[in-house]
């Protein structure tokens, strides 16, 4: 049988011819050069089917052309390579902040304001823990929807929210409702708004309200001090906040505390001179007197005579440090500081120690008054009656004007100018309060031909009440003047300004004039001696010449035979109506219910027992008559009676006004 011849269809093309040459065992160079060889016959067989007319063909190299893309390849490789080695290696540290900047955040650390305490340790300003209520107004914004449920949780408007978040579109950060409770932060956190966040701070807290309003000040929303001591001292309360690293979410969320930058130091706590029992009653009898006498306004300051420490400085009007919105702005003032006042008949003493001090008189010099007024240019000077003949203590016995203003013209300027700038008169006190005034005292230069007669009786001339307890301090301490203080431990350097021998003398005849016969009998303390000086002047009017308001002085010290405190009470526009309007009616009392006090309160000794037994004598014979004779246990004069410490001030009473 005739075996069957396959027919296949031959292989002509080019790659046929190359498969064959594959199987004829050639090699690589051979296969490349020959399909080089057969793409070119075959872009020769298709130009001349097409009868088109073809340049000079172009030599094709395969090898050359998978050698060129290997190569190429091979570069983007160790290019790629190359890359992400200085990426991850060389230069990371730049990728590496670049990234931070995106989820790495340093924050602050706050640190709580240091405490302010009175000279017995007992808390006058601390800083209590809030939390403060922040947004990101660009993940807010995302939320239109989850608003008014924000606004109602925060206690505002729809509208009012809605306006704040346009106007810090651009931002990442903004407050939305500060220094609050924190159980009241957790409700509003509670409602899980995206872009709604807490942060800790620090809020001051004033246990006594408004009684020490006026010395200690404020601070602002940002815990810094604005007024008084808190700003005075700023700098040592505020400490320095820490600062610490960490790592925020999209959402702002706190993910990972990375570093601690800065550790917080709080600040430090102040130590001041103040008692606050003293600064209590004073508080208190001050706020008595503008009811009973009708007063606009009245301060007070309380000295301790040695170191020049202030005890106790209380202003009426005054605010609540706790509930700043609610108070006037010109209540913030320390008047005590602050204003200044013509020192009236307060200035007589420093007169009669300027002429005792220059030997032109003795205490028991005479000086003629009559007829009661005497001639000082176009005006005259008066008293308020005629008191004939009266020795130099008799001058500050009766108050005389007349008196003063003859013992004061025979003294040249310039000496009875030093001597009263001597006594801190034109000058700050330096206490370190922020915006105490000079008072003002004209050189003799700018004196007229009146101005002597009528500074000698405490016209002319201008003083805050503390440089007027100031002075008068330095004639309790044998002519030391000291410059007051409000930090305890704190003590300022002592300046004669008076022979320790004339001060002893003026200290005795200012005592008469809290005994029978003088102008300040309602100042007297039941079983101490007091020094003091009434003084009632006239206030200036705006549009010039004085008006018919006036200003009630007494400026005291006590007790005489080893002093102790020197204390000024102020009473601004009396009405006349009530209690009058001089020194003694309206400042007296208020001074003997402060000393009464201070002096119980600081166990120092009575210097007039005799006084005391008698008094003590009479009431005890009163009650025994009242009873038929028969003893009824022992008698306890008012003026013995324990005087209360100042009540603690809830916080809630605080908020509706502070204390009462």
């Amino acid at each position: 049988m005739t075996g069957r011849k396959s027919h296949r269809p031959t292989r002509s093309g080019p790659l046929d011819r190359v498969l064959g040459d594959r199987g004829r065992g050639g090699g690589f160079d051979r296969l490349v050069e020959g399909i080089g060889e057969r793409f070119a016959r075959a872009r020769e067989d298709r130009g001349s089917r097409g009868n088109k007319p073809r340049g000079r063909v172009a030599q094709f190299n395969l090898r050359n052309r998978l050698i060129l893309v290997g190569g190429s390849l091979g570069l983007c490789a160790v290019a790629l390579v190359g890359r992400a080695l200085d990426l991850q290696v060389i230069s990371n540290d730049f990728y590496r902040q670049q990234g931070d900047a995106r989820s790495l955040r340093e924050i602050p650390i706050p640190t709580s304001r240091g405490m302010i305490t009175d000279r017995n340790g007992e808390p006058l300003a601390v800083s209590t823990p809030v939390e403060s209520i922040w947004g990101n107004p660009k993940e807010l914004a995302k939320n239109p929807e989850r608003l008014p449920e924000l606004a109602k949780a925060l206690g505002v408007s729809r509208d009012e929210l809605t306006r704040k978040l346009a106007q810090r579109a651009g931002k990442e950060f903004m407050y939305l409702k500060r220094r609050i409770n924190p159980d009241e932060a957790r409700k509003i956190l509670a409602h899980k708004v995206p872009g709604v966040f807490s942060q800790r701070e620090f809020r001051r807290f004033y246990p006594q309200g408004e009684a020490m309003a006026h010395v200690l000040g404020f601070t602002n929303i940002d815990d810094r001090g604005q007024e008084g001591l808190e700003l005075a001292f700023d700098h040592e309360l505020r400490g320095k906040p820490g600062t610490k690293r960490v790592i925020r979410d999209g959402a702002g969320r706190i993910v990972e505390n990375v570093d601690l930058v800065q550790s917080a130091e709080p600040g430090k706590d102040l130590t001041l001179t103040l008692d606050r029992r003293i600064q209590y009653l004073t508080y208190r009898e001050l706020r008595r007197a503008l009811v009973e006498t009708g007063a606009s306004s009245a301060s007070a300051v309380v000295l301790d005579i040695e170191t020049g420490e202030v005890l106790a400085m209380a202003n009426l009007p005054t605010y609540n440090p706790n509930l700043l919105s609610a108070g006037n702005r010109d209540t913030h003032r320390n008047r005590a500081v602050t204003d200044v006042v013509e020192p009236g008949s307060t200035m007589k003493p420093i007169t009669v120690a300027a002429a005792l001090n220059a030997g032109a008189v003795k205490p028991t010099t005479l000086v003629n008054t009559t007829p009661g007024w005497m001639p000082n240019g176009r005006y005259r000077i008066t008293d308020t009656h005629n008191n004939g003949v009266l020795t130099v203590t008799g001058v500050i016995t009766k108050s005389s004007n007349v008196g003063a203003a003859k013992l004061a013209l025979p003294l040249p300027n310039d000496y009875y100018y030093n001597f009263i700038r001597g006594f801190g008169y034109g000058q700050k006190p330096n206490s370190g309060f922020p915006g105490e005034s000079s008072g003002l005292l004209a050189p003799p230069s700018r004196w007229s031909g009146t101005t002597k007669a009528t500074m000698s009786y405490g016209y002319g001339l201008s003083a805050t009440p503390v440089q007027i307890a100031m002075a008068y301090a330095a004639m309790a301490n044998g002519g030391k003047l000291i410059q007051p203080t409000f930090v305890k431990g704190q003590r300022n350097e002592a300046r004669q300004v008076l022979e320790p021998a004339v001060a002893g003398e003026i200290m005795r005849m200012m005592q008469t004039v809290t005994e029978p016969g003088g102008t300040a009998k309602q100042a007297a303390i039941l079983g101490y001696h007091v020094a003091g000086k009434t003084g009632t002047t006239r206030k200036f009017s705006a549009t010039g010449g004085y008006s018919r308001k006036y200003v009630s002085l007494f400026a005291g010290v006590v007790p005489v035979e080893k002093p102790r405190f020197s204390m000024v009470v102020v009473v601004s526009e009396p009405d006349p109506t009530k209690r009058g309007y001089y020194g003694g009616s309206v400042s007296g009392p208020v001074f003997r219910n402060v000393m009464d006090g201070a002096l119980r309160l600081m166990d120092v000794a009575p210097d007039d027992i005799e006084t005391w037994l008698a008094v003590q004598a009479a009431a005890e014979a009163k009650r025994l008559k009242q009873n038929g004779g028969k003893p009824s246990g022992p008698v306890v004069p008012v003026a013995t009676q324990t005087v209360a410490s100042p009540p603690p001030i809830a916080a809630s009473a605080l908020v509706q006004g502070g204390a009462r």
